[in-house]
């Protein structure tokens, strides 16, 4: 089967720096793929022309075989891509029905007048969390809810869009064990229903938890991947940071 996403030469250069240097990689249908490097290897560049932030400067991108050139964000987003950011960007301000349906509001027609559907919002939102096994409120604000639960909420938001591949930066990041758990819990949910998902983490238990394969970056280049080992997850562990670093078994 062909891949869901592929990569062929993708480079990045910002002046005379190269964050990207002719990187390929491949995401298939119902895949997780982890994706890590030291600061500076790569990553958030690659996740930002993924999401339509960045173009790349040469290469390639083809999703479901059709070749893409994403000019913003939306233009990603219009084509199932969906991006899940660090900082989360919800809107502190509203509640969490209202995030979850930011940019996709439910309305309804008076005559010439329309306006927020906000009981189909808060129906449809709970029924959403139901299913993903969220157990927050729908009428609370976004700034009262603990990092666990806006990260919740904000892939809550990104499925509403339906995404083929869903990217997600640092997610665990700001956790508690338990909330991370849960949310690992959630990607292999995502699995199941069909998304494929690109996960940037620094946590190497996460990667190995829930993805498939990993890819490692390191100076913008792609330095390996690898297929995790359930067996000996400490062996792998060791060869994910020898990529990152170059220091490779055998060769002191």
């Amino acid at each position: 089967m062909a891949p869901l996403l592929q990569l062929t030469g993708v480079s990045k250069s910002f002046g005379q720096l190269a964050a990207l240097d002719g990187v390929d990689m491949e995401i298939g249908e119902s895949e997780a793929v982890g994706l890590i490097g030291d600061n500076g290897a790569g990553k958030s560049t690659l996740v930002k022309i993924l999401s339509g932030v960045y173009p790349p400067s040469a290469g390639t991108i083809t999703l479901a075989g059709d070749e893409v050139h994403f000019g913003n964000p939306l233009d990603a987003r219009r084509t199932g891509v969906e991006m899940i950011y660090q900082d989360l960007a919800l809107a502190e301000d509203v509640d969490v029905a209202g995030n979850i349906f930011l940019g996709r509001e439910i309305r309804k027609r008076f005559g010439p007048i329309s306006y927020l559907d906000r009981d189909s919002m808060a129906i449809e939102a709970a029924r959403m969390l139901a299913e993903l096994g969220i157990d927050v409120e729908t009428d609370r604000e976004a700034g009262t809810l603990s990092g666990g639960e806006k990260q919740m909420v904000a892939v809550a938001r990104a499925l509403q869009f339906e995404p083929r591949l869903l990217l997600m930066d640092e997610p665990t990041a700001a956790l508690s064990a338990e909330k991370i758990k849960v949310l690992l819990g959630l990607v292999e949910g995502l699995k199941e229903r069909g998304v494929s998902i690109l996960l940037v983490s620094h946590r190497f238990t996460d990667i190995l938890h829930v993805c498939d394969r990993v890819v490692v970056l390191r100076q913008g280049k792609l330095a390996g991947e690898l297929v995790p080992d359930a067996q000996a997850p400490e062996h792998t562990m060791a060869l994910m940071a020898e990529y990152m670093t170059g220091e490779m078994l055998g060769s002191a």
